[in-house]
């Protein structure tokens, strides 16, 4: 129990003063945000703070703080770590840079942004790698949420009925203007998120206390098929810590938000509220059941275990939050998945999206291929989905340190999670098995690299990292060297 408070007492502490840092590294200042320079009545809208909060938790967060902590949870208490220093470091820094060069853009999408300051080869592949990762979304988000209903409603409406359905709801608030569908449900279902998260936090803290186990008794793997902490405990999380996909979800809110003051509470809040249910859905995972091996068999992160979690801890009234968490919110997730890949497309192509008939030629193609890419097999899907979205946040995070250098500010707090990051995706490619895994598992197991092949994908992580620094340091050195010889221009001048 004690683990827990301090882990969220950190949380707390770390929105009040490393966000105060990173705020002050930033300078937002009074100028006119998107809400009002462009104001097209359909995407760009003023809206008041709190609805934009709630709004842009419910955005990144869905099931992702659940499903992927209590995945985390079966590591063992060792994942407080990851989602209280992640959360803090990586994860809030990122979604707060991303949502103000946004607004500092004119509420431009993630992938004009990486462009903007990693160059025009970067901006053509994280405009393709973006609209991706965003479909993939759409799908994990839809077809959970289809299974999940088929198992509670008549025979007669099968998965298939519900995809269906949840496909409708997505062209609609994918299509209609932002404060006419999302506007104005989703801060009530932000609210049931942050209700589920209290009612499992106070269960587990009045009731069950002594059964929270604490990180001094259990530090290290208590993972019971031994997967490696580093580097899979740190994709698996996900947006509990940090996450590409919501890099791809600010500059929807940059373009509402009324004041670049809002910021900090509106884009660093929001993650660090997302690391606080992380943090209570991996303790109750820990919590309510006997062991790791117990919570590996009943799924991890699920809706199963979400809805067992919620009807032990808060009953009845658990069972109706479960419901809404784990069918509402990926739902939710889903529709501005798809909103942001419109947005994306329309940024790239330079499509107005006030016109009825433009939002309708891009909203169309995206559904129909979210539906075929859900014929797919849906674990493969979320597999790729989770190893790409962290990708996209390493990018954006060296797109961020660039932006930084340029403007003579502090760079070292998006440079040190960047540098961390390219470590933890380029490692776990190397060895994951839906990666380069792929080809260890064809190798004899008794060959030298079959048995060391762990090794080789840690090794890998490390020398991509160092050398995407050098290779940041590298350019550090020619902005530096391109002032002197302008300031020596000046100086020949006078």
């Amino acid at each position: 129990m004690i683990s827990f408070i301090a882990s969220v007492i950190l949380l707390i502490l770390g929105y009040v003063f490393y966000g105060s840092i990173v705020e002050k590294i930033f300078a937002p200042d009074d100028r006119q945000t998107p809400a009002y320079a462009i104001n097209d009545g359909v995407d760009y809208i003023p809206m008041p703070l709190w609805k934009v909060y709630l709004i842009q938790l419910l955005n990144i967060a869905g099931t992702g703080p659940i499903f992927g902590a209590l995945l985390g949870a079966i590591f063992g208490p060792i994942v407080y770590f990851w989602i209280v220093f992640g959360c803090i470091f990586a994860g809030a820094v990122h979604d707060y840079m991303c949502g103000m060069l946004s607004a500092r853009n004119n509420g431009a999408s993630v992938s004009e942004i990486t462009g903007k300051y990693l160059g025009k080869s970067a901006l053509q592949i994280m405009r393709v790698f973006s609209v991706i990762l965003l479909i993939g979304c759409g799908v994990v988000f839809t077809i959970g949420p289809a299974g999940l209903l088929e198992l509670i409603t008549p025979a007669q409406f099968t998965t298939q009925f519900w995809y269906w359905v949840i496909l409708v709801y997505y062209f609609i608030a994918t299509f209609v203007p932002i404060d006419k569908v999302i506007g104005k449900i989703y801060p009530l279902f932000g609210v049931c998120l942050i209700a589920m998260a209290f009612g499992v936090a106070g269960s587990l803290l009045i009731y069950t206390p002594q059964k929270m186990p604490e990180i001094w008794n259990q530090f290290g793997n208590m993972h019971p098929q031994n997967l490696p902490v580093w580097p899979v405990m740190f994709i698996t999380v996900a947006c509990g810590a940090i996450s590409g996909f919501h890099s791809t979800q600010s500059p929807m809110m940059a373009r509402c938000i009324t004041s670049e003051k809002q910021g900090r509470k509106v884009f660093y809040g929001a993650m660090i509220s997302e690391g606080l249910i992380a943090l209570v859905w991996a303790a109750a995972g820990v919590s309510c059941y006997e062991n790791s091996q117990a919570l590996l068999a009943a799924g991890g992160g699920n809706s199963k275990v979400v809805y067992h979690i919620c009807t032990t801890t808060m009953g009845s009234v658990g069972s109706i939050l479960a419901m809404l968490g784990v069918i509402a919110c990926p739902i939710t997730s889903g529709d501005t998945a798809y909103r942001s890949a419109r947005l994306t497309i329309a940024d790239w192509f330079k499509i107005d999206q006030a016109k009825f008939k433009n939002r309708l030629y891009v909203t169309l193609p995206l559904l129909i291929a979210g539906f075929l890419i859900g014929q797919c097999d849906y674990s493969k899907v979320w597999r790729y989905f989770s190893w790409a979205n962290q990708t996209l946040a390493t990018i954006v995070l060296w797109a961020c340190s660039v932006y930084l250098l340029k403007e003579k500010k502090n760079w070292l707090i998006t440079f040190i999670p960047a540098t961390f990051m390219t470590a933890v995706v380029s490692a776990y490619f190397m060895g994951a098995p839906e990666c380069m895994g792929l080809v260890w598992a064809q190798l004899p197991e008794d060959s030298y690299l079959h048995s060391n092949f762990y090794g080789f994908s840690v090794f890998f992580g490390i020398v991509m990292a160092l050398t995407t620094a050098f290779l940041f340091y590298n350019h550090k050195n020619k902005i530096q060297t391109q002032e002197e010889i302008e300031e020596h221009k000046e100086e020949a001048k006078e």
